[in-house]
């Protein structure tokens, strides 16, 4: 019994911890906001790499160029999104940003072919996915942190406003489908993740949009109701999406979590599944219904 409840403490403490710093950087500027998630960034590169290695040993010989050209070259996309509110005197980081990226597309694949003793076209391939899943995801995260608007939304911080209304559905969705699948929860929902019911994830999804919704037009006076269902409908049945595929690969690696960053919660990609899978489709919805540029 008091191993659980040092379990519990453990457990609870991070969780403490894990919010306070993500709270830090998401509502202390957009320049924190372009730190933490290239922390996370990374972090999630290490374990991508790690689970892959676990999955195919012949990504493991990949150089060490390409371990780390990759992350860097994600990271220049990241850059690359960004606008003019993130500039150093006279150069913007979405200028810094394209000139990293050209050098790595160039440089990555000539070294690859020079320095490697094995070249695996498939290994290419694994890191390709990788910048798709992880670098994409949050090179949009950061550009709809960058946007603003000139129309409707004119007199409203979009660029943090959409950013919170994907991290915050997906919290609710998460806590909720967990509460409403250990009260009711008796349909499987999937086999690659066997504890989540159908009861939970439609409870969880419905529960989110319900809540984001109400106290986005009450609390906030956020008049635009449907982006509010609209965002959070993405983001609860997306993250879900992300949560699962995220299973999947730890499934294929035969691990329980991704890592260690929290203790009793998993690594990056446990802690961030579901918003690498959600922020694409909330970014298409975001920059082709509701925003001037």
């Amino acid at each position: 019994m008091a191993f659980n409840i040092q379990t519990f403490k453990t457990r609870a403490l991070t969780a403490v911890v894990f919010v306070l710093v993500m709270l830090a950087g998401l509502f202390t500027g957009h320049w924190t906001f372009l730190i933490l998630f290239s922390i996370i960034h990374f972090g999630c590169w290490f374990e991508y790499q790690k689970l892959i290695g676990l999955i195919d040993p012949d990504y493991r010989d990949i150089t060490a160029f390409h371990k780390y050209g990759v992350m860097i070259a994600g990271w220049s996309f990241m850059l690359w999104m960004t606008s003019n509110i993130y500039s150093l005197g006279n150069i913007t980081l979405h200028e810094i940003g394209w000139w990293l990226m050209l050098i790595f597309v160039i440089a990555l694949p000539l070294i690859e072919i020079l320095l490697s003793k094995n070249l695996f076209i498939k290994n290419i391939g694994y890191s390709f996915l990788g910048l798709l899943y992880i670098s994409l995801s949050w090179g949009l995260l950061v550009n709809l942190r960058s946007m603003y608007s000139s129309g409707l939304f004119a007199s409203v911080d979009i660029g943090l406003l959409i950013p919170l209304l994907i991290i915050f559905s997906i919290w609710i969705n998460d806590t909720m489908a967990y509460i409403v699948g250990s009260l009711i929860g008796k349909t499987p929902f999937s086999k690659i993740s066997p504890k989540k019911t159908w009861e939970g994830t439609l409870g969880g999804a419905i529960l989110a949009i319900a809540t984001i919704t109400l106290v986005g037009y009450y609390g906030f006076g956020f008049t635009d109701y449907v982006t509010l269902i609209v965002v959070s409908a993405i983001a609860a049945v997306f993250g879900t999406a992300g949560d699962l595929l995220e299973s999947k690969l730890k499934r294929l690696a035969g691990v329980k979590d991704s890592g260690s960053l929290m203790p009793g919660h998993g690594g990056y990609l446990d802690r961030f599944d579901s918003l690498l899978l959600a922020t694409p489709f909330v970014w298409l919805y975001v920059r082709f219904f509701i925003l001037d540029y």
